[in-house]
């Protein structure tokens, strides 16, 4: 089986510049699409100091900024560098403040920064996930190192003029759990988000492979078990080597999570110790696609979305052609795995043109696939779904545990909200959303639970038709004999699947079928003032006229059901 793989791997390989001209992959409703965001340095953010109430203010508004570009491309998950050299972002009671944000190693910005990036992803539909740097702490004299040199100096080796966490050592596996437990009981994260959760490279191995990967793994499952019962539906994830072990056929040349840094990501996948991966695939060529799908067979029905070094697209690094990353985002995608950019600033410059690909790639929108292995109860539906003046309203049901509300629109009824491209809004918390009154949509709306599990929809049936609500704004009237309306010539230019939509003089939807002919029955129609609308393929709708059906009695015709096409 393996020998199969690989052989199908490496004709992929070989092949990729044929594939990757033909038509791009369908895009599926769910697919995690992330970022890392580091703070280290202010090398994606924050690029200036907050030290006074004006300069606070500039802090945020560049990361309001950062994350609007973020939504544009398509991202709904942000992995925010929050602890970064046994130093934080937030108030820790067991760390200093990263001098990132302040300018001054150890000194408050003013604010609370990881607080206030929770809220703003929300507010965008995307979720947050809090990065840790599990083993390095930064250079032996600094200021991360120096504190735990003083409150916890069993647990700390010096390598050159480094220190890191010891990852044999017992008490690494509390000290870390206790940082996780105090990030998830004070905030509203989405998860937790191990980097370097492995031995360094420069570390010096002298225990056993499987011993070493004991040691790595007893630090994982310490911060599952402290965090999970907490905030069971918390994603916990990693960024392991981007290579897992030598393939078959496929060597890693000494660089890979199993074998040289005990880092066994897949059997946490396996054992329900890891709810996410993004492991760091770096690489172009028989060094990436082959391990790729090795990620993808060894998911155990979890999430995996590759890390793709977009910083290697800059002429300061390795200067990748574009393509390089472009195939890998096809790629991905055709064996349903999301992907993940190091770094957000390489995204956000549009380096080599990044930036436009990632947007046109992720032209619809997408919801992080759910935690189907953690949550097995849907909630239940939202109720009064209502449209009234362009405003999408409606309400929680009964005894409601949902936090989420995803929206979808459609030019045909009932919305298929299996379908991705339907989605205009994900993730709301409010009751209510401003939508266009023209073209013509259906709405629905779905409610989502923590671990993702959907909803049932709520169908609007009638949808927000353009052009008048009163009688005395109508224009065009079409003759109509009580039986059936005679239409207006079909430009050459029309589309030939063209609908026809039927409303009763305030715009309230009547009925919807296929214009097939010179005229359209109305005999299942009573007594009144009707408008007609032309519906595109695309959704557009343009007003034909009005008719109007006048009180008399009238034969039902046979078959009147089979009339009236709805799709």
């Amino acid at each position: 089986m393996k020998r199969k793989l690989a052989l199908i791997t490496l004709l992929i390989y070989i092949l990729a510049p044929t594939l990757w001209a033909m038509p791009d992959t369908p895009v599926a409703k769910y697919e995690a699409r992330a970022v890392w965001l580091t703070t280290i340095g202010g090398i994606d953010w924050p690029h200036s100091y907050a030290q006074s109430t004006r300069s606070i203010a500039k802090q945020k508004a560049e990361f309001g900024h950062i994350l609007d570009q973020l939504q544009q491309a398509g991202i709904n998950q942000v992995l925010l560098q929050t602890r970064i050299r046994a130093t934080t972002i937030y108030p820790s009671r067991y760390e200093p403040w990263d001098g990132c944000l302040s300018g001054f190693p150890g000194k408050s910005p003013g604010y609370d920064a990881l607080q206030y990036a929770i809220d703003e992803c929300h507010r965008r539909g995307m979720e947050l996930h809090a990065w840790i740097v599990a083993i390095p702490i930064g250079k032996w004299n600094g200021t991360g190192c120096r504190n735990l040199r003083k409150t916890h100096p069993g647990m700390l080796r010096k390598i050159g003029a480094d220190g890191y966490m010891n990852p044999e050592s017992p008490q690494t596996a509390r000290y870390l759990a206790d940082i996780c437990e105090e990030i998830t009981r004070r905030y509203d994260i989405d998860g937790i988000h191990l980097d370097y959760i492995r031995y360094p490279e420069t570390w010096n191995i002298k225990v056993p492979a499987q011993r070493g990967r004991d040691y790595i793994t007893r630090i994982v499952r310490a911060i599952h078990q402290r965090v999970k019962p907490i905030k069971p539906y918390l994603k916990l994830s990693c960024a392991p080597i981007g290579k897992y072990d030598d393939l078959t056929r496929y060597q890693s040349y000494g660089w890979n999570a199993y074998s040289r840094v005990c880092q066994d990501a897949q059997g946490w996948l396996q054992a329900g110790l890891m709810d996410e991966l993004f492991p760091m695939m770096y690489f172009r060529g028989k060094q990436f696609y082959p391990f790729a799908i090795d990620w993808a067979e060894n998911s155990h029905g979890r999430i995996v979305a590759p890390g793709l070094g977009i910083y290697f697209l800059s002429p300061k690094e390795k200067d990748w052609p574009l393509e390089t990353i472009t195939r890998e985002m096809e790629f991905l995608r055709s064996i349903h795995l999301g992907h993940a950019f190091f770094r957000s600033k390489f995204l956000t410059d549009d380096t080599k043109g990044i930036y436009q690909f990632t947007t046109r790639h992720n032209s619809t929108l997408a919801l992080v696939p759910p935690m189907t292995w953690a949550c097995h109860w849907a909630p239940a539906a939202p109720t009064l779904l209502t449209l009234t003046h362009g405003q999408l309203t409606w309400q929680p049901s009964a005894a409601e545990d949902t936090i989420y509300y995803n929206v979808y629109a459609s030019p045909t009824y009932p919305v298929d909200i299996t379908d991705g491209r339907n989605l205009v809004a994900i993730r709301r918390t409010d009751h209510t959303l401003a939508v266009p009154t023209t073209p013509a949509y259906y709405y629905a709306v779905t409610a989502t639970n923590r671990y993702g599990i959907e909803s049932t929809a709520a169908q609007l049936a009638a949808p927000p038709v353009a052009g008048a609500t009163t009688l005395g704004a109508l224009s065009h009237q079409l003759s109509c004999d009580g039986q059936s309306v005679t239409l207006p010539t079909r430009q050459a230019t029309w589309d030939r699947q063209l609908a026809l939509l039927v409303t009763d003089a305030q715009g309230h939807h009547i009925s919807t079928q296929l214009w097939s002919a010179d005229r359209m029955s109305v005999a299942h129609l009573d007594a009144g003032v009707y408008q007609l609308y032309l519906i595109t393929p695309r959704g557009s709708s343009h007003r034909l006229g009005f008719f109007t059906i006048r009180q008399q009695a009238r034969p039902v015709p046979s078959g009147k059901a089979s009339e009236v096409n709805t799709f």
